[in-house]
């Protein structure tokens, strides 16, 4: 059987089709088991005065130190596919409270903008870790269009918000909310009294963790920097299946 040229023609043309559409729910399947690259994506970054803590932690040296590392590793890929933003929590407030910045809203090329942020960090102040989400939340107008956020922290609350209340909100308000907590060499409390309501102090959990359980998120905790990385890459990332 012979194929004249228009016949060749259409063939191709309709297999280019297919691998376009083929491609297409791939990225979709990709992209949906963390979240839409085409949306943007605010991070939450802890900058209270425990990411500078080592010693009794069993911390060999300051959390900040491995989370810039991450940042570098990480973000220039991202930023690639997505617009991203940056909340930091902790430093330059008035009190050791309200250090809460909006550094700045959802931007393209934000790789360096986000790496000069953290790296510029002098860890200090209290953990307003609801505060910052809820920041965050509202720049992506989260009432309105879809809002992914990844929220990096090494602890609890410290500041009087109630996490769990705002991921109620976030859940029950946003359009299509979703917020990734990455927990980062989170520690019980020391003192033995406290145990009874915290977990082992070294395989603690975040209070955060129900902004992810509520919003459809992940909680993860990373240990070291290559699950620190590995945590920000699957949250923020845009990874295609072949």
């Amino acid at each position: 059987m012979r194929l004249d040229s228009k016949m060749i023609v259409c063939h191709a043309f309709s297999m280019r089709i297919l691998g376009s559409l083929i491609l297409s729910a791939l990225y979709a399947t990709s992209a949906g088991a963390t979240d839409n690259c085409a949306a943007d994506a605010m991070v939450v970054f802890d900058g209270s005065g425990s990411m500078a803590e080592m010693g009794f932690n069993d911390i060999n040296e300051p959390r900040i130190f491995e989370a810039r590392r991450a940042i570098s590793d990480t973000i220039p890929e991202i930023a690639e596919r997505r617009r991203l933003g940056l909340v930091v929590y902790g430093p330059m407030g008035v009190d050791e409270c309200t250090g809460v910045d909006l550094r700045f809203p959802p931007m393209l090329d934000a790789a360096r903008p986000v790496i000069d942020a953290v790296n510029s960090l002098e860890p200090s102040g209290s953990t307003p870790l609801t505060d910052a989400v809820k920041l965050a939340a509202e720049t992506l107008d989260y009432q309105n269009r879809p809002a992914a956020i990844v929220l990096v922290t090494d602890g609890k609350e410290t500041c009087g918000g109630q996490p769990c209340m705002l991921a109620t909100d976030l859940a029950n308000e946003g359009a299509d909310t979703t917020v990734h907590v990455i927990g980062f060499k989170v520690r019980g409390s020391f003192f033995s009294w406290d145990r009874d309501t915290d977990n082992d102090y070294n395989v603690s959990e975040s209070v955060a963790r129900c902004l992810a359980d509520s919003t459809g998120g992940t909680y993860t905790s990373a240990e070291t920097l290559d699950q620190l990385i590995a945590a920000l890459r699957e949250t923020l990332g845009c990874q295609f299946l072949f």
